[in-house]
């Protein structure tokens, strides 16, 4: 019962991954007004699981991950549910019910319900210490497990999810084992010369494989908790911590209670159709023609079918995917197309690099590039199309030398969203779009997993030449630069995020534009607007420097690197108390205390009792010194006194990207102010102001602004530059990029003109006037009851 046109009690959409988001959207696209519900069981709003090893990584948490802001959600007018458990169907009538019991009615039901871990039958398996590895509460409690001292860490699975919660481990300090039933590593994905590449470059990391296991149970002591595995043959290997990550299940239970038919999967047809009349399947949890696919690229194909299909729209019949990806492993790129082995092969290896095309029947039927994967999108193509090889070695060197010039129109640049390349260049030659970014924003290229972004900017530039320039966009989505939200936000007065996000839509699409524009509406309302953490990246809402394994760096700010024998004891003091893992001098002068759990962030700054040193903002931070004239016998000018100066007049405020300032107190340079974002030197009668410089992966030496007699001038010619910076810099623009962009002469012509560094003067008078030491703000009352909360909660 598909009928013509949009189900009259609107689509439930149930399940809230990739496949669930990406049909919303499908639908969306197809029809401005049917009512569409996505109903998620998670707690959380569709989020990138692909990305998962991110959160493992120590990085933000899965709200950074999602795959649309709640703005997107309102003004697409698609119902969202988070925490809802469907708990059963009746597709005769359309009514889903909730595990609370409460049911809702719909014209049309879409199951997108992906899959659980695959977990052995291994006695054991319900030890403390044991888990699988598929969503945020996985990667919360490994993270947090393998960070303890000693750690012992098994994972059970070589594929691709299994290593990379090995390599994730093992960067929060844990010996790690990975062991695996087959002979070699990620071997679907990997011919044998590949994966021993692979298994080198593990190794070479300090995790330990062993192949050719097979594991027989999880070993542990009376108190429950793991204490080892036992293989066949009686070996065992000691472990506190085992992470099972062997494979998927298909989520199939709502489908089978439903009464549909379902055999690995839910069974479909060509149209996504399951058994029942008005109900869809798409996703990890559909089986089509016997085949179940754990990959991104094919979700997004099965729902552009099921979409047409639930409006009851003809479209194209879902034909089935090709099986491929592209990786990165142990920081190895890789991509996996199709068969990796076949009746005819030829393979190029080099150091750190394998490539090789796979051929049957004479056609391109595979391939598999580790390293260098030159030609992608070109040996895709050949597969997809069942390309006649001649010379398969040949083949292989063509698509290494293929520029985007080279590529068939019809080569698909974008599997995620099913873009070909003829379709990125008529966005600019038909659709007027003029740089990679309108093109990704039209034919949505590139907004998928993000692999393809080179090729289609690559593709753009050929088609588009030097017209293909990029604007400086705040919101790339809206096409929105810096000045025209700078002008609307000074035109009607809007004070916070939301207000800029209702007045000109900005950070509604894709929400990644929010801490720019964070940062835009403090600065324009000289810090008296209304601050929202929620648009802020997670440093700036806990106000610490968040590291690898997911605790917290806190760095107390000591004037011009100078501090009190009592501002040491509480360090000291606070460093036992809250476990530091590691105290540190830091290269601005600085004592940091690292390590420190997000709980116990409050209580440590109100211990310290010391002001934050902005080490985890883009901000202006410490001021680097010498010891001057105070001690030196070479010191010119008063280092310590000026560094003073300056962090008091500047500490607080936020700035388009980290500053970092130094002071010398003679030529010798002993702070290095010369490579600093700001920098003085003392020299015989005065000071000299340089700007601009870097220390970092590029080394550029500050240009110099200015000389001058005494520190009163200095302060207020590098206020002025300052205020400057903040005001005119993009988002995220150093000042080593902001001053040759605009140019020294520029500058100077700001900065000694009355009028206008007077006016920037007061400015920042206003806006330091209203920042505030976030530690002694939040120590006794944090702006949110939730803000100091383990960076990933499990579900309920």
């Amino acid at each position: 019962m598909y009928r013509s046109g949009a189900p009259s009690g609107g689509v439930a959409v149930v399940g809230g991954g990739i496949a669930g988001q990406s049909l919303a959207e499908e639908l969306r696209a197809r029809d401005p007004e049917v009512a569409i519900t996505l109903i998620c069981g998670e707690p959380f709003a569709p989020y990138d699981r692909v990305r998962l090893s991110e959160l493992l990584a120590g990085e933000d948490g899965c709200e950074a991950l999602r795959l649309r802001p709640d703005e997107w959600y309102a003004d697409e007018r698609v119902e969202l549910l988070t925490g809802r458990r469907v708990a059963g169907l009746d597709p005769t009538t359309g009514t889903v019910t909730f595990a609370d019991g409460q049911t809702r009615g719909f014209g049309a039901i879409a199951l997108a319900t992906g899959s659980d871990p695959l977990l052995p039958p291994l006695p054991g398996l319900d030890r403390e210490g044991v888990m699988a590895y598929r969503g945020p509460e996985h990667v919360d409690g490994l993270r947090r497990l393998a960070s303890a001292d000693g750690a012992r860490v098994a994972v059970v699975g070589g594929g691709l999810l299994g290593l990379e919660a090995a390599r994730g481990a093992l960067a929060r300090g844990a010996s790690v084992t990975v062991v695996h039933l087959v002979d070699r590593l990620m071997e679907r994905q990997l011919d044998g010369p590949a994966a021993g590449m692979l298994l080198d470059a593990f190794e070479a990391l300090g995790v330990d494989v062993r192949l050719e296991h097979a594991t027989e149970a999880v070993l542990g002591g009376d108190d429950g908790r793991v204490r080892g595995l036992r293989f066949a043959g009686g070996d065992e290997l000691a472990c506190d911590v085992v992470v099972v990550s062997i494979g998927i299940r298909p989520n199939v239970a709502l489908g089978r209670d439903t009464g549909l038919e379902v055999e690995r999967g839910i069974v479909v047809d060509d149209r996504l159709r399951t058994s029942a009349p008005g109900v869809v399947a798409v996703g990890e949890c559909a089986q089509h023609e016997g085949t179940v696919y754990g990959l991104v690229a094919p979700i997004f194909e099965q729902c552009r079918v099921a979409a047409d299909t639930l409006l009851g729209r003809d479209g194209d019949p879902y034909a089935g995917s090709l099986q491929w990806a592209k990786l990165k492993v142990a920081g190895i790129d890789l991509v996996s197309i199709g068969s990796a082995e076949g009746e005819g092969s030829a393979a190029v290896a080099g150091p750190g690099s394998y490539r090789k095309l796979v051929v049957a029947g004479g056609r391109a039927a595979g391939a598999i590039l580790l390293g260098d994967i030159r030609g992608t999108e070109d040996l895709l193509h050949a597969i997809r199309t069942g390309e006649e090889v001649a010379d398969p070695l040949g083949r292989l060197a063509d698509a290494a030398a293929l520029t985007a010039a080279d590529l068939p129109d019809a080569a698909q640049v974008c599997d995620c969203n099913g873009v070909c390349k003829q379709a990125i260049a008529a966005a600019v030659t038909d659709g007027g779009c003029a740089t990679p970014r309108e093109v990704m924003a039209v034919t949505r290229a590139g907004t998928g997993c993000g692999s393809c972004k080179p090729m289609v900017r690559e593709i753009v530039l050929d088609v588009a030449g030097d017209a293909a320039d990029e604007p400086a966009y705040l919101c790339p989505c809206r096409k929105q630069t810096r000045e025209e939200v700078a002008a609307r936000v000074r035109a009607d007065g809007l004070d916070s995020v939301s207000a800029v996000s209702a007045a000109c839509g900005t950070g509604r699409q894709c929400g990644a534009c929010k801490p720019a524009l964070a940062y835009l509406v403090s600065e324009l309302n000289d810090n008296r607007h209304r601050e929202e953490r929620h648009a802020r990246y997670i440093n700036d809402r806990v106000h610490a420097n968040i590291q690898n394994d997911g605790t917290f760096s806190v760095v107390p700010r000591m004037y011009a690197g100078v501090t009190t024998p009592d501002e040491l004891r509480r360090i000291a003091d606070a460093a036992d108390r809250y476990g530091a893992r590691m105290v540190k001098v830091t290269g601005g002068q600085r004592i940091d205390l690292l390590g420190i759990a997000k709980a116990d962030l409050p209580a440590i700054w109100r211990d310290l009792d010391m002001p934050s040193g902005f080490a985890y903002a883009k901000a202006v931070r410490t001021v680097k010194s010498c010891v001057g004239t105070d001690l030196c016998r070479f010191g010119v000018g008063d280092s310590i006194a000026l560094a003073t100066d300056m962090e008091r007049s500047w500490e607080h405020l936020h700035t388009p990207a980290k500053v970092k300032s130094g002071v010398s107190g003679c030529p010798r340079n002993c702070a290095e102010a010369t490579v600093k974002d700001i920098g003085v030197v003392a020299v015989e009668g005065g000071w000299q102001v340089r700007l601009g410089g870097a220390a970092g992966a590029t080394v550029r030496e500050a240009d110099v602004l200015c000389t001058v007699t005494d520190k009163r001038e200095a302060m207020r010619v590098m206020t002025t530059f300052l205020q400057y910076y903040r005001e005119h810099a993009d988002y995220l623009e150093r000042t080593y990029d902001f001053v040759p962009r605009v140019g020294l002469e520029e500058i100077r012509s700001v900065v000694f003109d009355p009028q206008r560094s007077g006016a920037l003067l007061e400015r920042f008078r206003l806006a330091k006037a209203a920042a505030f030491d976030p530690w002694a703000a939040e120590a006794r009352e944090p702006a949110h009851p939730t803000q100091y909360l383990e960076l990933v909660q499990a579900p309920a």
